[in-house]
């Protein structure tokens, strides 16, 4: 038993620890990057620099915080053009009513959504075709977030001073319920893992990581790459978008926006788990490889060490430990060792994160710090939505 024991423990430390080192040469990175963005007067140079452009399919019940934020925005926002397709919950008549108090604001419907394209990037193309030739910037923003009425002017800065013709900001989540306060984190944690922290400069164009919550461009760059376009079919076409216009040799951010924008995404774990989970193998911003490589990645440093350190905990002593000096190369000893070692790899993590969340309004906020007994539900679920293509997108049905 024991000699098998020591066997199937040198395989899976064959497997994880090459993922440890992957994993380790990523968050030592998080000390060196940049600071989180932050709320910003405009100064005259960003005089009408912004269009804002925000893609809608019954948003009723979540965008009025999106449009009492923008509608606070100075001067550098030049006009939010608010792309609908056909919503009957009346979030038209919400648009409508902010236009009649700031003309900057303007409704059109993308309606009908052509062979070959996802609704949200079709709707931000139909966005872009319409905004002015005089605005510099293209800002593309989701319905559910909740801008600072500083956020575009600390945004543009921000870009300006790194030279970005790209940058995009991680948000502060906004949580209300026990479940998703379980399993939030956890499915964020998968991104954290894969990818370099915020404020770190990626250069490598595969590697780049965006958010299409906050989506800043350069008017004259995404004219080059035709806007929506290379993304027309992609489900997470922020990421595919800004890997390719990154791979075209532009400069692209990935900042920290929690103390600019926060976000409302979904109602409790149910949703959490059908909505988010499925995009969040990036798998059509990737190769085959790449997406198989990060599965490998998350299921060997995230969602193995918690199942890994509760199955050794569980056998006899004699088992785990054999007698001196054998112990110290005893493989079930070693591959708890580095398991426990990821459990406080990612516990320190959970520290880290804590401020990109909001649990003010959370009932069972505790649980939160519990997050880690998530992560294999969180890895399952993202090796569930590598394997399929969605069929139902944002109120959208697709073949």
């Amino acid at each position: 038993m024991q000699e098998l024991l020591s066997g199937i423990s040198l395989f899976v430390l064959l497997i994880q620890v090459p993922a440890v080192f992957v994993l380790l040469s990523r968050l030592l990175k998080g000390p060196f990057r940049q600071p989180p963005i932050q709320p910003q007067i405009p100064t005259p140079d960003l005089l009408g620099n912004v269009s804002v452009v925000v893609p809608t399919l019954n948003e009723a019940e979540r965008i009025s915080p999106l449009l009492t934020g923008l509608s606070r925005a100075s001067y550098e926002v030049r006009e939010v053009i608010v792309v609908d397709s056909n919503s009957q919950d009346g979030t038209r008549d919400l648009v409508k009513a902010t236009a009649e108090k700031d003309p900057r604001f303007r409704l059109i419907t993308d309606d009908p959504l052509p062979k070959g394209w996802v609704g949200r990037p079709w709707a931000l193309h139909n966005g872009f075709l319409h905004i002015s030739p005089k605005s510099e910037w293209f800002l593309g923003m989701d319905a559910d977030t909740q801008p600072h009425p500083g956020l575009v002017a600390g945004l543009v800065k921000a870009a300006s001073k790194e030279n970005y013709d790209l940058v995009s900001l991680s948000p502060q989540f906004i949580l209300k319920y026990p479940g998703e306060s379980l399993l939030q984190p956890a499915l964020l944690m998968t991104l954290l893992y894969r990818f370099d922290p915020a404020g770190v400069n990626t250069h490598s164009a595969e590697r780049v990581m965006a958010n299409g919550q906050c989506f800043l461009c350069r008017r004259s760059v995404l004219e080059s790459v035709n806007g929506y376009t290379t993304a027309k079919s992609s489900f997470c076409d922020d990421v595919t978008l800004a890997r390719q216009i990154a791979a075209s040799g532009f400069k692209v951010g990935f900042l920290d926006g929690a103390k600019v924008l926060k976000v409302r995404m979904y109602e409790g774990a149910a949703e959490t788990w059908k909505e988010w989970g499925r995009s969040l193998d990036l798998k059509d911003a990737s190769s085959r490889a790449q997406t198989w490589g990060d599965l490998w990645l998350l299921a060997s440093v995230q969602g193995l060490p918690l199942i890994i350190v509760l199955v050794l905990s569980l056998l006899s002593p004699h088992l785990l430990i054999p007698p001196y000096p054998h112990f110290l190369t005893s493989p079930p000893l070693l591959l708890l060792s580095l398991n426990l070692f990821l459990l406080l790899i990612r516990c320190l993590m959970l520290l880290a994160i804590a401020a990109s969340y909001d649990l003010t309004q959370t009932k069972g906020g505790w649980l939160f710090w519990l997050s880690p007994i998530a992560d294999p539900l969180a890895v399952l679920r993202i090796f569930l939505s590598a394997g399929r293509t969605p069929r139902q997108w944002r109120g959208r049905e697709y073949g």
